[in-house]
């Protein structure tokens, strides 16, 4: 076994990576942080998505709900996260089964933070007037649970039942701990489209139907609805690069060494690294390895899972992720609901509860859903710094949208290009569908003359960020407890960031408390290895 040449080595420079780099580094600890893109980041990037125009876009990840503000506070981050007004607007089904857009059917739900009569009186618009109460009702039951929840999420693992203990509410935990998230949801709500806008951020990167007994619905939607305490998803002034940008200043300052264009190709047990960089074979050995990589990949990197039956078990993801910017915003259908308003949330475009099951039962049969579930951010209402001053001052604004139900299992290499654009045309049919003019027209173009429109698959991730499967979880979400008869014998087990290796943590999306942009395992997995020593 060959000497340590730092103590700390990290596979992977995304923002989990960085969040153990700067706890490490501060602690008097040697760390290297290898990334194999030319920055640092991962998936928590601002970008220049089109040639020639001056828009910096939150090309991957978008808002920040996870981020612990104690993590924020300890690192001693400059970051600023901005408050929606609106939580969500959701048209009313209907329109986009007939094919082509009119006002029959043009009303909408719009939840607005800073008037709950006007919200009282959208729920009334749709015919829903009973669900209000309903509404508030069941988000006091997940406040609740988050501000019991969320602050453990820093802390070494409880078991199932110190955590239900926590809870201290039997019923709330049973309804969304132990039975399917669709029981809970038809059993506390009667509106179609009410039901369809809670469900989905049980759906959010998630392949799976709100009845299905794995549970895996109910823990995307836990982690949705508990960050800091609130639920709140926010968005990050400058964009998403400026949180990792402040990461990385933290990191360098901290005196962690960070090296950008180099490839890790091979991980071995005893913490020896082997990457590529500059066109070079070099070597690093830690006396532990930190991997801010998915778990799948880890696997690849110490030689397993390379057979041709090792697919068996691969994340998959099921989501398009698709960047616009617009001349200016559309108008909608809904003509008692600015463009504002509507954008200034998270837009739900065919995402009542019975379009939800309809698509993925049509993905599961391998189609491309007839009416695609999207959900839609406008980050430049919240935030129009990361517009020059020339297109904010001219109306422009950027769009993104998250679309479901489109499974990793419909592509392949071959096809890649193809689904692209069929997908690409999914997404702009559903939006369509709730407008009152096409959305072709307002994109602007680039210096090219191209429109302004980049449309990214799940096999585009897997290949831009090395996500298995383009799953943006880096695999299933895991419960923030441990069974209570799970081990706990080692601080990589009680922090969630173990491994089959003693030398080699976890330290990214794919530790037991990942997902999103959190810091949290990277937090984890740096207390694992402070307490270790």
């Amino acid at each position: 076994m060959s000497e340590p040449t730092h103590d700390v080595v990290i596979i992977g420079g995304g923002h989990n990576g960085l969040v153990a780099a700067t706890y490490l580094a501060q602690a008097g600890r040697s760390v290297l942080v290898l990334e194999r893109e030319p920055q640092v980041g991962g998936a928590a990037i601002s970008a220049d998505a089109f040639a020639g125009v001056d828009a910096r876009l939150s090309r991957y990840s978008y808002l920040v709900s996870l981020l612990p503000a104690r993590i924020i506070r300890e690192l001693g981050l400059d970051i600023e996260l901005a408050r929606r007004r609106y939580s969500s607007y959701t048209p009313m089904p209907g329109v986009a089964s007939t094919g082509s857009a009119s006002a029959d059917s043009a009303a909408g739900l719009l939840v607005d933070h800073g008037d709950a009569a006007a919200t009282r009186d959208s729920f009334a618009r749709i015919g829903a007037a009973a669900e209000f109460d309903a509404w508030n009702a069941f988000y006091e039951d997940t406040a609740r649970l988050a501000r019991a929840v969320f602050p453990t999420v820093c802390e070494p693992l409880l078991t199932r039942s110190e955590a239900r203990r926590l809870v201290d509410d039997d019923a709330l935990w049973a309804a969304l701990i132990e039975q399917p998230l669709g029981r809970t949801i038809s059993d506390r709500f009667s509106n179609d489209l009410v039901r369809g806008v809670v469900a989905t951020d049980g759906l959010i990167g998630t392949f799976t139907s709100l009845a299905d007994h794995s549970l895996d619905a109910n823990r995307c939607f836990l982690y949705h609805v508990i960050g800091n305490g609130t639920g709140d998803w926010d968005v990050p002034i400058g964009g998403m690069g400026a949180v990792t940008g402040a990461l990385e200043r933290a990191a360098r300052a901290a005196g962690a060494r960070l090296e950008v264009g180099a490839e890790v190709t091979s991980v071995s047990a005893d913490g020896g690294v082997e990457y590529f960089q500059e066109g070079r074979v070099k070597r690093a050995h830690g006396a532990v390895i930190l991997a801010n990589v998915a778990p799948w990949s880890l696997r690849e990197l110490l030689g397993a899972g390379r057979t041709a039956s090792a697919v068996v078990g691969k994340p998959e993801g099921a989501q398009v992720k698709v960047n616009l910017l617009l001349t200016r915003l559309p108008q909608l259908l809904d003509a008692s609901v600015s463009p504002e308003a509507a954008f200034g949330g998270t837009f739900h475009i065919n995402e009542s509860y019975e379009q939800l099951q309809a698509a993925y039962e049509q993905a599961l049969a391998g189609e491309i859903p007839s009416v695609l579930p999207c959900e839609i951010y406008c980050h430049s209402l919240t935030d129009p710094s990361i517009l020059s001053p020339e297109l904010a001052q001219a109306g422009a604004h950027t769009l993104t949208v998250f679309a479901l139900h489109t499974p990793h299992r419909a592509l392949t290499e071959a096809n890649n290009d193809e689904m692209r654009a069929q997908l690409q045309a999914a997404v702009l049919r559903s939006l369509n569908s709730v407008l009152a003019e096409p959305i072709e027209p307002l994109l602007m173009t680039d210096a090219a003359g191209r429109p302004c429109i980049e449309t990214k698959t799940t096999l585009d991730l897997e290949h831009a960020l090395n996500l298995p499967g383009g799953n943006i979880f880096h695999g299933g979400l895991s419960w923030p407890f441990l069974e209570d008869d799970e081990p706990r014998g080692t601080p990589a087990e009680r922090w969630g960031v173990a491994t089959s290796h003693p030398r080699i943590l976890i330290c990214g999306a794919g530790a037991r408390r990942g997902g999103g942009v959190s810091g949290l395992g990277g937090h984890n997995a740096a207390m694992a290895v402070l307490e270790g020593a």
